[in-house]
């Protein structure tokens, strides 16, 4: 059975934080949520574990005791070990004896914490504390797994790791929901939704994507116009929507997701201007 956010409206005072944005995440797949600071990602995840009330809009989820959620925090308690965390969460979703150390163990060896066990969570790396955030909202085998931002501020390797174990569980059936910073990472998935602003600007596969993006995206040692430019590395992206004719120093290349992501972005900031 899917899950599914459909024409969600969420005002946070007067700020406008989603604007008739919809999302369905079907069992065995990953959607990863992408968007800057302010995009409306943690306000879509929390509507869809049933965390804020929408204005507008419907919700289809499973009850609480059916999902897992790693929030953009650390997701443990630091006074406890990483064990203690484990057995405290599979407690409150009715694990007990030989079926919660056996599910502990498993997830302990899969994220390669097992050596890490007797430690406080407050002794862990980054990468480490946020492995353990996922295993613990992993731990009851839910049917929805959410993760806000679960590789933010981690190492490469635990990266790594932990888009393994999210591999892992959608494999497993999980619908797997998550938002990340990380555009490079985001190409994985099967399917993306782009926000920004609280609105969506485009979803699907990443080829999907790619094709919302109409004219072409160029790259040359400096910007011809500034409002059109990112910089990436040492040399300038450029946006050119179509029509204009390009600088004879510029050369059009195939966008990544990061490109596609930045033009869309700009040009609906430009559209929001030209309106006012």
């Amino acid at each position: 059975m899917s899950f599914w956010v459909r024409s969600a409206t969420v005002r946070h005072d007067d700020v406008l934080a989603l604007d008739d944005v919809s999302v369905t995440v079907d069992p065995g797949s990953v959607v990863v949520v992408v968007g800057g600071d302010g995009a409306g990602k943690t306000t879509l995840l929390r509507a869809l574990v049933g965390e804020l009330v929408l204005e507008r809009g419907a919700v289809h989820a499973p009850p609480p005791e059916r999902i897992g959620y790693l929030t953009a925090a650390a997701g443990s308690w630091p006074a406890l070990t990483v064990r203690q965390n484990m057995d405290f969460v599979g407690g409150i979703y009715g694990l007990s004896g030989e079926r919660l150390e056996r599910r502990r163990e498993a997830l302990l060896a899969r994220a390669g914490l097992v050596e890490a066990g007797d430690r406080l969570a407050s002794q862990l790396s980054g990468g480490m504390r946020r492995k353990l955030g996922f295993c613990m909202a992993m731990q009851h085998e839910p049917e929805l797994l959410v993760l806000d931002e679960p590789t933010t501020g981690v190492d490469p390797v635990s990266r790594i790791d932990l888009w393994r174990l999210v591999s892992e569980a959608a494999a497993a059936g999980a619908a797997v929901l998550m938002s990340t910073t990380y555009l490079d990472e985001a190409e994985r998935a099967g399917s993306l939704l782009v926000l920004d602003g609280g609105r969506t600007l485009a979803e699907g596969s990443l080829e999907d994507v790619r094709a919302t993006l109409v004219g072409s995206i160029t790259v040359a040692d400096r910007p011809h116009r500034a409002e059109w430019a990112w910089r990436r590395g040492r040399r300038f992206h450029e946006c050119w929507l179509g029509g204009e004719v390009l600088a004879d120093d510029v050369i059009a290349i195939e966008p990544d997701l990061e490109d596609v992501v930045v033009a869309l972005s700009l040009k609906r900031r430009h559209e929001i201007g030209a309106a006012r």
